[in-house]
């Protein structure tokens, strides 16, 4: 689980890599055009997960991608709230927040953060539950974009992808969730798996939507597995820095 910090770098680096790399030089330039993510997060059990939203924010700040919607995977009360905080820290306090409606993982942090963060910090969203349902948001901003024009990222379970899959034709989309995400969706950067084989927690937590999500995704998935980000050792240096009243920082120190 805690790798997730150096692995989000790595999907960071992948999307722009993807989307803007200049093949001379071999180094990723800054898009004319940002490109347009979803993030999928459990924001927990573990910390690191704030860590990966902050570099989402930064990547969001430095003109490189567009953040259209940050997705909680985890039904557990202060999931959402930790998200809205770190996203009104950052400045973009309105950006959708969904969640799951249906049966999924319910797991709360290890370290007993997430209470701190909500107390300290502003934020609009008082528990998950008050959050819209996650499938109705993937398919109302999916519905309003143009072809393959956006790329999700995951670092949690793959809860919202796999009902996304199997939601049906409604109000906001004629087309299923399979349709619609093969004609909108440019690629998936999953954090999931451990390779070349082996058990791994974003994946097993939620095993039958992991199952169809990886199973009938239409388009490009691009994993990052845990063997990855386990080798890079982050937050020592967060915690040492002056700054104050930060809630990346306050996460990393609890």
């Amino acid at each position: 689980m805690k790798a997730k910090v150096s692995q989000m770098f790595v999907l960071g680096i992948v999307v722009l890599m993807a989307g803007c790399v200049d093949s001379q030089k071999n180094i990723a330039e800054k898009p004319q055009t940002p490109i347009a993510v979803i993030f999928d997060t459990d924001c927990g059990p573990d910390y690191d997960d704030v860590g990966a939203l902050a570099i989402l924010h930064a990547f969001a700040d430095s003109g490189y991608i567009n953040i259209l919607a940050t997705m909680a995977s985890n039904k557990h009360d202060l999931v959402v709230p930790s998200i809205d905080v770190i996203n009104t820290y950052f400045g973009r306090p309105d950006l959708p927040i969904g969640a799951p409606k249906s049966e999924g993982v319910n797991i709360g942090a290890f370290q007993k953060w997430p209470d701190s963060l909500i107390a300290k910090y502003p934020h609009d969203l008082m528990s998950t539950g008050e959050a819209p349902d996650a499938v109705k948001l993937y398919r109302k901003i999916l519905s309003e974009l143009e072809d393959t024009a956006v790329t999700i990222i995951s670092v949690g379970f793959l809860t919202n992808l796999g009902n996304l899959i199997m939601s049906e034709s409604d109000e906001l989309s004629p087309l299923t969730g399979k349709k619609l995400i093969e004609k909108k969706v440019k690629k998936w950067v999953c954090m999931g798996g451990k390779f070349p084989e082996g058990m791994e927690f974003n994946v097993y937590m939620d095993s039958i939507k992991s199952i169809i999500a990886i199973k009938q995704w239409p388009t490009e998935i691009l994993f990052t597995g845990f063997e990855i980000g386990v080798q890079i050792k982050t937050g020592l240096r967060l915690i040492e820095m002056p700054c104050k009243n930060n809630p990346v920082k306050d996460v990393f120190a609890i």
